[in-house]
């Protein structure tokens, strides 16, 4: 009876599937958990980088105030640009969290009155990465996300 049983137990792969699923499940998750992290993380760089070339590209070509004329360009109108993509600051922004202007530096500011081809517009963003609470149970520190991009001073 005893040797019946234990063959018969041996040989009952009911529940080894279970088994394997019991082991593998958190793994699958964590992983898939990662992989989802890690892509918001890559789309919301992707979305200050865009921003940030249209701030420069916007500043590159604004033509600086002189005695005959009279700019329309503005800081502020540049940093809508980045935050919102549009120059009235409608709409929601393009990232989450990445509305204040201290995050966006517009170099030169104000452009240059006699411009050089050598001349260079820098505009820097900065975004604290807010992810998901799983950050938080697992003290990840915060993720910074930083973008310059350069182009030269056109004017109109």
């Amino acid at each position: 009876m005893v040797r019946t049983t234990r063959r018969t137990f041996c040989r009952d792969e009911g529940g080894s599937v279970l088994a394997e699923a019991l082991l593998l499940l958190p793994v699958l998750t964590i992983f898939s958990i990662g992989v989802l992290e890690f892509g918001n993380v890559l789309w919301q760089r992707h979305q200050v980088q865009t921003g940030v070339r249209d701030a420069a590209r916007y500043w590159s070509r604004c033509q600086s105030a002189g005695a005959t004329f009279n700019s329309w360009c503005s800081v502020s109108i540049a940093k809508n640009i980045a935050f919102y993509g549009t120059p009235d600051g409608s709409g929601s922004p393009r990232v989450p969290g990445w509305t204040d202007p201290a995050d966006l530096t517009i170099e030169p500011n104000p452009q240059p009155s006699n411009p050089i081809p050598s001349d260079l517009v820098t505009v820097t963003g900065r975004l604290d990465y807010r992810g998901s609470p799983l950050f938080g149970a697992l003290n990840i520190p915060i993720v910074t996300i930083r973008y310059t991009h350069s182009e030269r001073y056109l004017g109109w």
